[in-house]
């Protein structure tokens, strides 16, 4: 009996829709040509300027230092929301459910603008604590959601039996709810920080001068024609997403020897 190849065939050309673009990218990023319309040698002109280039380097900083400390909060906060969600039911949780839920569904640029008028209309000079207060405010929704996804499917008779066994509400919580729950906030952590380091709309409303993040400075060099930097830059957050990727399997194969 002959096996039916079509699944395979579609799989194949949705990776090479996805990752051909990619290593078009990086192919094109070892270039030497300035616009990279057509090859004219292997180069590595374009690492090298990369490396002198201040103010990406800058905004480098500022989009992760933004992004870790964006996901830090939100975390914290959306998890103690989901567990309130999770845990209560009255209307006031149903107001509560709204207000969690309302920024996924929100267009950004609508957001975006809402918030700018919120910080002009309280005096809030712009700049990277505004552009983190907007992170949060996202963040958390995503953080929330996953997080009581997983309450959701969470069996509390372990918790129930921790405390029949003597444990106060402090050891339950911290020594059988919350490594219980750990799966969901480190996937909702990880949502918020990659969600953090990739916004651009919101950002690009709620940024004030010396605030520039990556995205941001990438659409500025794109309306400037730089795309060999740009290129270049692309090219080592990819290796970096793959190498952490790569690390993360690893660990958690040897987890489960």
């Amino acid at each position: 009996m002959k096996r039916n190849r079509l699944p395979l065939v579609i799989t194949s050309l949705v990776l090479l829709f996805f990752y051909l673009p990619m290593g078009i990218l990086v192919v094109h990023s070892f270039n030497a040509s300035r616009f990279g319309g057509s090859w004219e040698g292997f180069s590595l002109h374009w690492y090298t300027r990369l490396l002198n280039e201040r103010e990406i380097w800058a905004a480098v900083k500022n989009t992760f230092v933004i992004g870790l400390a964006a996901t830090l909060i939100s975390t914290v906060i959306g998890t103690a929301a989901a567990f309130a969600l999770h845990r209560y039911s009255s209307r006031l949780q149903k107001a509560h459910y709204t207000l969690i839920y309302t920024p996924l569904v929100v267009p950004e640029v609508l957001m975006g603008m809402s918030l700018l008028l919120l910080f002009v209309s309280a005096g809030v000079e712009l700049g990277l604590f505004t552009i983190f207060l907007a992170h949060v405010t996202f963040c958390i929704s995503y953080v929330a959601m996953v997080v009581l996804a997983r309450l959701q499917d969470l069996d509390f008779s372990v918790v129930e039996a921790a405390r029949d066994l003597g444990a106060g509400w402090w050891t339950s919580t911290f020594r059988v709810l919350l490594p219980l729950l750990a799966p969901g906030i480190a996937a909702g952590a990880l949502l918020a920080f990659t969600l953090s380091v990739d916004d651009f709309v919101i950002s690009f409303f709620v940024a004030g001068p010396g605030s520039t993040t990556l995205p941001i400075r990438i659409y500025s060099m794109m309306k400037h024609g730089s795309p060999p930097l740009i290129n270049a830059l692309s090219t080592i957050l990819i290796v970096i997403t793959f190498t952490v990727l790569l690390i993360t399997q690893r660990l958690t194969e040897e987890k489960k020897r």
